[in-house]
Order: C-alpha cells, then sequence, then structure tokens
C-alpha cells in the first residue's frame, strides 16, 4: 500500500478486479477484457489521439523512478521495521569502530611521539660552530681501520694500528672555519627549509651578560656569570696553601653552570612546555622568569647564585671539612610568589668596567667602590614570572635558573657598540686604547718596554703619583700584546651579523632531515658559485636517537587496521545476505511494482536505496561510538600510564570511515538488487 500511494502521486492508478460494481463506482474508464482481447471501452480513444499517444510512446519508455522517490520507499520500507534496521545498522558499523578506534589512538600516540620529538629536539639542537672539525672522520680514525692482511706478517705476533698520526693530522689539518655570517644572512633573507622546518633559530655570540644583585650591602655579588665556584674555589686554595687552582678561573670554572640561559624564541613551544606558574612572561627586554622543577624546587647552586643564599656560608662548610668536621644538615628554605617576584638585577655592560684616567681606560672591575657606584645608575632587570615544566615534556629547553629573551642579549650588544671606550676604538683600529700604543704586528711578540714611551708620555708619567703610575705600568703590561681584535672581545662590541655558533630546532625528526638536506643544498650553492670557503660543517648532537619510533607506530597501526579490515568485509557480506533476505520477503511486493510498471532497474534502485541507507546509518553509529569511546580511553591512558595521550579521531577521517561504511554496504547489496530486479512479475505475484 506504501507503494501504490506514492505512486498515485504520478495521477495514475490502475485497478484489476472482476467485481463490476467496484468498478463503476471508483473508476473513470472501464476496459473489459476476455481471453486476452479488448471487447469493451468506456472511453474509448480516437484515431488522432492514438496517433498523438503512438508519438508520445517513446517518451513514455523513458521514464522511471526518480532516485529521491526510491529512498523515500526504502527508508518507510525500513521504518516498518525499525529493530531489525538498527542491528543490522549496528553490526555493519562493529568494523568501522575498529578501524576509527585504531586511528583515533594512532593520531594520539603519533601526536605524543611529535611532542617528545619537538620537546627533544629543543634540548639538543644542530649546532653550527664558528670553527669545528669532522666528528664523523675523527670517530671512524679513533675506533681504528681494518688493514689488508699483509702476508710478510707473522701468525703468532699482534700488529698495531696506527692512528695518532692521523688523530693529529685531523686536529691540525681539518679545523674548519664557518662562515656564520654569510649563512645568517641566507636563513633570514631568503625563503628556506632550514627556516621552515624549523622551531627556533638561536644565534650565539661571545658575550657576558654581567648582573648584579644590588641589595647585598658589604660586596657586589655577581650573578652572571655565576661566582659560586669561584668563591669555593678560592678558599680552597687558601686552605691548602696553593696559589692557583687550573681551570679555576671565573670562565673555566662556571663554564656551563650561568643560571641565566636564553630562551628561545618562540612564545608557543615554551608555553607547551612550561607552565607559569605566578606572574607573567616576559614582554619586554628587562625583564625575566625564574625557572622551577616540576615540584616547585629550586636548586641551591642557584639560590647562591642568584644571592637569595649568602656564598659565606659554602666558605665555612669548605674549612669544617678541611678540619675534619662534621657537616650539620642544612636547613631547607622556603620563598612565597611574592619574594621571588619582587627579585630586581643590575646590568653592567663590559665597558662600564672601565675608566678613562689619563688618555687610556683603566680596568676598574676589582674596585669595588667604583662598581658599586656603576651598579646604583645601570640598567634594572627584574624577574616578572615564576615557571616550571609542563608535566607532559619530557625534555625541555632550559633546565632551573633565569630565563631572558633574546631582547636582553641584543641590548647587551648594541649598548656596548654605543659605549664611549667602544666608539674611540672603532674610531683609531691601530691603536689600543688600553695603553694608547700601536698594536703589535701579526705574530709579534712584544713587551712594554718603558723607552718605548713618548717623551711626552714620560713627562705626564712623572706628574702622577705611585698608585696612579702603578695602575697604568699595570695596564701597559696586560695589554702588550693585545690586538684590535681581542679588545672587541673584551669589550663585547658585537656585529650582530656574526654570531660565533648557530642552533636549529627542528620542529621534529622529520623536520630536522629536511634541515640537514637544506644545508647540503646550501653548500651545494656556494660550490656553484665558486665559494667553498662559505660551505657549513655543523654538529648534530641528537643523531636518529627515537626515529624509528614513529615508523613503529605506522607498522603496528597498518597490521591492526588490515585485521579490522576484515571484520568490515564481514560486515558488508552480513549486510547483502540481510537484504537478500529482505528481497525474500517482499517477493510479493516486486511482483506487484512490476505488473504496475516499474521497471527492473527502478526495482534494483530501491534495495540499493535501502543498502546505502544502512550503510550511512553503520557509518555514522561507528565514528560516533569511536567519539565516544576516546572519552574513557584517554582517562584510561591517563591512570595507566600517567601519559596525556589525546586519542582522537580525526574529521576527514571520519568523513572517509562514513563512505567507505556507505561504499561497501551498497557493493554487498548489489546482488541481492541484481536478484530482485530479475524476478517474474507473474510468479513473484503467486508468491505467499
Amino acid at each position: 500500500m506504501e507503494i501504490l500511494k506514492e505512486i498515485s502521486k504520478e495521477k495514475l492508478i490502475i485497478m484489476v478486479t472482476h467485481n463490476s460494481e467496484l468498478a463503476e463506482k471508483y473508476s473513470n474508464r472501464i476496459i473489459k477484457i476476455l481471453d486476452g482481447k479488448i471487447i469493451d471501452d468506456s472511453n474509448p480513444i480516437d484515431e488522432k489521439e492514438l496517433d498523438k499517444n503512438e508519438k508520445r510512446q517513446g517518451e513514455f519508455r523513458k521514464t522511471s523512478m526518480k532516485f529521491f522517490t526510491a529512498i523515500q520507499l526504502s527508508l518507510n520500507n525500513l521504518l516498518t521495521k525499525k529493530g531489525r534496521t538498527i542491528l543490522t545498522s549496528f553490526a555493519g558499523s562493529i568494523g568501522i569502530i575498529g578501524i576509527a578506534l585504531i586511528l583515533a589512538i594512532s593520531t594520539g600516540v603519533q601526536g605524543y611521539i611529535d611532542k617528545v620529538e619537538e620537546d627533544t629536539l629543543s634540548s639538543y639542537p644542530i649546532t653550527i660552530e664558528e670553527s669545528t672539525i669532522d666528528m664523523n672522520s675523527m670517530m671512524e680514525t679513533m675506533m681504528g681501520e681494518v688493514k689488508k692482511e699483509d702476508e710478510s706478517r707473522e701468525e703468532n705476533k699482534i700488529y698495531s694500528i696506527d692512528i695518532m698520526d692521523q688523530v693529529m693530522s685531523l686536529l691540525s689539518n681539518q679545523v674548519e672555519n664557518n662562515n656564520l655570517t654569510e649563512l645568517k644572512k641566507y636563513i633570514e633573507e631568503t625563503e628556506n627549509e632550514i627556516k621552515n622546518n624549523s622551531n627556533a633559530i638561536q644565534y650565539n655570540y661571545n658575550l657576558n651578560i654581567n648582573l648584579y644583585n644590588p641589595d647585598t650591602k658589604e660586596k657586589n655579588i655577581r650573578v652572571n656569570p655565576s661566582t659560586v665556584l669561584d668563591t669555593i674555589g678560592m678558599e680552597q686554595m687558601k686552605l691548602s696553601g696553593t696559589a692557583s687552582i687550573p681551570g679555576s678561573s671565573s670562565m673555566g670554572m662556571t663554564k656551563g653552570l650561568n643560571v641565566w640561559t636564553e630562551m628561545l624564541d618562540n612564545d608557543e613551544l615554551l608555553k607547551t612546555q612550561y607552565d607559569l606558574i605566578s606572574g607573567n612572561w616576559p614582554t619586554n627586554y628587562n625583564e625575566v622568569v625564574l625557572i622551577v622543577d616540576s615540584n616547585n624546587q629550586i636548586s641551591d647552586y642557584v639560590l647562591y647564585t642568584l644571592g637569595l643564599k649568602d656564598q659565606q656560608e659554602l666558605v665555612e662548610q669548605m674549612r669544617k671539612i678541611k678540619n675534619g668536621e662534621v657537616l650539620e644538615k642544612t636547613k631547607e628554605s622556603s620563598y612565597t610568589f611574592e619574594e621571588l617576584l619582587s627579585l630586581k638585577y643590575k646590568l653592567l655592560l663590559n665597558s662600564d668596567y672601565y675608566n678613562k684616567e689619563n688618555g687610556i681606560w683603566i680596568d676598574k672591575s676589582e674596585d669595588d667602590e667604583f662598581v658599586k657606584e656603576k651598579i646604583k645608575n645601570a640598567e634594572e632587570i627584574k624577574i616578572v614570572g615564576i615557571i616550571k615544566p609542563n608535566e607532559q615534556s619530557l625534555a625541555t629547553a632550559m633546565q632551573g635558573g633565569i630565563g631572558y629573551t633574546k631582547d636582553l642579549k641584543e641590548y647587551v650588544i648594541n649598548k656596548s657598540n654605543e659605549s664611549e671606550i667602544v666608539k674611540e676604538q672603532l674610531a683609531n683600529k691601530k691603536i689600543n686604547v688600553f695603553s694608547g700604543l700601536e698594536f703589535p704586528k701579526e705574530g709579534e711578540n712584544k713587551s712594554f718596554d718603558f723607552n718605548s714611551l713618548s717623551n711626552e708620555q714620560k713627562m705626564q708619567f712623572s706628574q702622577l703619583s705611585s698608585e696612579e703610575l702603578a695602575k697604568i705600568m699595570a695596564a701597559y703590561k696586560e695589554n702588550a700584546n693585545a690586538s684590535y681584535e681581542t679588545n672587541m672581545t673584551k669589550l663585547a662590541a658585537i656585529d650582530l651579523d656574526t654570531p660565533s655558533s648557530i642552533n636549529i630546532y627542528p620542529k621534529d625528526f622529520e623536520s630536522k632531515e629536511n634541515i640537514v638536506l637544506a644545508i647540503e643544498e646550501y653548500n651545494q650553492i656556494q660550490k656553484d658559485n665558486n665559494k667553498e670557503e662559505n660551505t657549513i660543517t655543523y654538529t648534530d648532537l641528537v643523531g636518529t636517537m627515537i626515529k624509528s619510533v614513529s615508523k613503529i607506530v605506522d607498522i603496528i597501526s597498518y597490521v591492526l587496521i588490515s585485521f579490522v579490515a576484515v571484520s568490515l568485509i564481514v560486515s558488508s557480506i552480513m549486510i547483502g545476505i540481510i537484504t537478500y533476505i529482505s528481497v525474500l520477503e517482499r517477493t510479493k511486493e516486486i511482483g506487484i511494482l512490476r505488473a504496475i510498471g516499474v521497471s527492473k532497474k527502478d526495482v534494483a534502485r530501491i534495495f540499493n536505496a535501502e543498502t546505502l541507507i544502512v550503510g550511512l546509518i553503520a557509518g555514522v553509529i561507528g565514528t560516533g561510538v569511536t567519539v565516544l569511546l576516546t572519552i574513557p580511553i584517554n582517562h584510561a591512558i591517563l591512570s595507566l600510564t600517567g601519559v596525556a595521550v589525546t586519542t582522537r579521531l580525526p574529521f576527514i577521517a571520519g568523513i572517509i570511515l562514513v563512505c567507505i561504511s556507505v561504499i561497501l554496504t551498497m557493493i554487498g547489496g548489489l546482488i541481492p538488487s541484481r536478484l530482485a530486479s530479475k524476478k517474474d512479475p507473474v510468479i513473484a505475484l503467486r508468491t505467499e
């Protein structure tokens, strides 16, 4: 009846009956047939109209049921069997759920791996030094080379492999200088894969950022470079009675132990690695952040360095150790956020340590009163925020201490270049501003000689006090063999276009490979332009540490998907069987449709539309259930492993899976729909 209602919309109803009264009551035209021949027609067609109908006969043959009508018929049939339709669709969705879950988990795990790669590479960048050697060649040489068997050798003797001459040769001949000025220009001024595949590119310079704690009254406490190890070293020398300790200089003992670290120039990456627990992130060159660990702790080394704890305590401990006394356990210290955010430090430039006296610049860094006065009027650097590593970050770019922006580094360099002493040295590159004498020529080992002074200088010095004269003589001796370049380095007069090293932080391991290829491409460009001196040799610290992890995850995902795909095919076959059962159940309906003029193609279209709807519902159920299941899966992974892996089904993947479900169910229903279209209407009408 549902089908007849739909057909009635076409304004044509045909009724076959033996009841003449029923025909008279409901029909507007009655045709009587006996033995297959028309014996009467209540509304016969004249010859003219017959001719018109014959002309339109071809047009009638071209008519067919609209696809939307087939959809409606199929939907009405499915709604009459809601329970079976839902169960069939759910059964068909099982394969979709399996594949969707694998894709969701794979996406989450891959996202976690990408984060691990990004965090790891933020600690191990590709480093390009101004001067470097080929470490690969060095390692190969140190491992020793296998020599070919020599027939003259005796079997019962051991022979040496001489590698030290090769090592010495590498050290002397293979030290290469990288033109970082040209590379920096290439990176910044051209569109290149080095820049496109990097989270950040850090340019380093031979620069000390001198910072002091202004709150100390007795002694000037320098917080960067750190003086903690210097303090311990000096006390050890006093106690042992030695004049010096190898490597006890400020630069030697504290190298790599400074707690002030330049942050990556990538706010987005930093905010994924660190949580801001108080204050705010730096927005200006004179703003820094304090970095604590995940448990809100900070080492006492940092506290001593920053002046929060008195370094004299370390001196006392060193004395107790020397005297064999037992050290008492240090009492734990604690600080409020407000106390730490109130910390401020003073910045001194390298040029601030020098004062012009009697025509030359004298180093006053050991003059506490002079330095204290400079500190009083110096630029202020303040802590504006406290950050700690994010719980999900396996590696971070910085450890505990102070993090500052590249703006502070560039500010120090620019201010140093603007200082009076640097301008004076730049104005006369042949005269040493620290002595007033000419720089020695290259290769010349020059010692200070009083007779080398001019008569004017001798007259001037004769009027000085013994203390002033001693300072000048010390300056002459100290700078006797200085050069223009060493003076500029001492004054931190640096060209921002000429870094001492470049750190490139790739986004992930694939990006790292792209950067390596881009550097090789850069080297090839330089060779093609006959500029081989500009080619780059670099050190890759991270190597291929976890390069294969992503491939393993992909392989596992593909294997699991192939297994689950079998269940998807089985589901499609099941839907085909259910569709065939539906064909058997609706045999009489098929006969009626064929009897009233519905074509074979239209019958097949009705059943194809039915399988399409079932496939669509199965796909939607599969993706919907998967999205819901990812919520408890994420919580389960977090509780079991402590790792926040965000499993999610990508939107595009969900759409594709729905389409796959529709296609497979339609394929599964092709044979039953074809069988339905081929049924003989006469036989179908007789079916009970």
